[in-house]
């Protein structure tokens, strides 16, 4: 009778250690939660890496591309272009 329950706040305590111990159950799950993270941010920087080098090697070699990005994004024009501006009161 006595070592009935013995066993069982052996088993209840043994069964708390697991669950909520570190590396228990939870812990695991939240460390897999983490890791599914992880690799969806590794993922994306591998997406933007490859997108990056495309750019890098247009950039080397393409000279359209360049005037492209250069009027776009420095707003540079060629000569002879006309040049309208704007402005607001």
């Amino acid at each position: 009778m006595r070592i009935g329950r013995y066993l069982i706040v052996f088993v209840f305590i043994m069964s708390l250690i697991i669950t909520f111990g570190k590396r228990g159950v939870i812990d695991n799950y939240a460390m897999k939660e983490q890791l599914s993270a992880l690799k969806k941010t590794n993922h994306d920087l591998v997406l933007e890496n490859r997108d990056l080098k495309k750019t890098i090697m247009l950039m080397r070699s393409d000279l359209q591309y360049i005037e492209v990005v250069a009027r776009n994004d420095l707003g540079m024009v060629r000569k002879g272009d006309l040049v309208y501006r704007y402005q607001t009161r």
